[in-house]
């Protein structure tokens, strides 16, 4: 009964709800606690300003609103149904992501890099039809995610010394997530929201380091242009084949 389209819509609803609700029974999250780290994290170069945490009331939203469309309007439609399982076990992690988070910076790195790998995985599968209420909030979820992943390895590579120095760890981060966003991007060229949402993050990076190191802000800066300028790019390139 549980691998039916409609039961498994129903999940996924229950699973947003609950990874929506999460910053009202937790404390909230502003970023790792600095001193869960042998090397406390006291503002470092890999996390983006405090502002950029604010795109989550529109992913909760969005996300929400993606569910309930998806139970009551597409629940046995077999576009839709490719990707819940994926984005089930993703949204279901999260709902106690923040939790994990003031705790155990290390347990939360792990989980978020499973709540991306999840939402890649439902990304991926989405058809360019419905696309405000499907690959729209997707894209938007895990573009952040993309982004939020890799500061989490940043911050434990920072945190922890391993090999270099925060500002190196803030390069190899933003490095690695303009690389995946472009691949997934040329993947999903109907969803630019998911490039868009990694640039938000890379600009507040470069916002952080504002007056701190000058490259780390121009290559953060670098990143954003070249994840917003592909992901608008490759969605024209839809629109004109279409």
């Amino acid at each position: 009964m549980s691998d039916t389209p409609r039961m498994k819509a129903i999940l996924v609803l229950a699973a947003a709800i609950a990874f929506g609700s999460s910053p009202f029974w937790s404390d909230g999250f502003g970023g790792f606690d600095p001193n869960r780290f042998p090397d406390p994290q006291i503002d470092p170069p890999v996390q983006p300003a405090g502002y950029a945490f604010s795109i989550w009331g529109p992913i909760y939203l969005w996300l929400l609103a993606h569910a309930g469309f998806g139970l009551f309007r597409r629940a046995d439609d077999a576009g839709w149904d490719a990707g819940r399982w994926p984005l089930f076990l993703s949204l279901a992690i999260g709902a106690s992501w923040i939790t994990v988070a003031q705790r155990n910076p290390l347990l939360a790195t792990l989980l978020i890099l499973i709540m991306l790998a999840g939402a890649l995985m439902a990304l991926l599968r989405t058809p360019s039809r419905d696309r405000w209420w499907l690959a729209g909030p997707l894209g938007l979820y895990a573009g952040w995610l993309t982004a939020a992943s890799f500061v989490a390895v940043g911050f434990l590579g920072g945190g922890y010394d391993i090999l270099f120095g925060e500002v190196a760890w803030a390069r190899i981060a933003l490095l690695a997530a303009l690389a995946t966003v472009l691949a997934v991007q040329t993947r999903v060229p109907h969803a630019p929201e998911y490039g868009l949402a990694a640039a938000w993050a890379f600009v507040a990076v470069a916002v952080n380091n504002w007056g701190a190191s000058l490259s780390l802000v121009a290559a953060a800066f670098l990143a954003a242009a070249l994840a917003a300028a592909y992901a608008l790019s490759r969605l024209r390139s839809v629109a004109r084949s279409a």
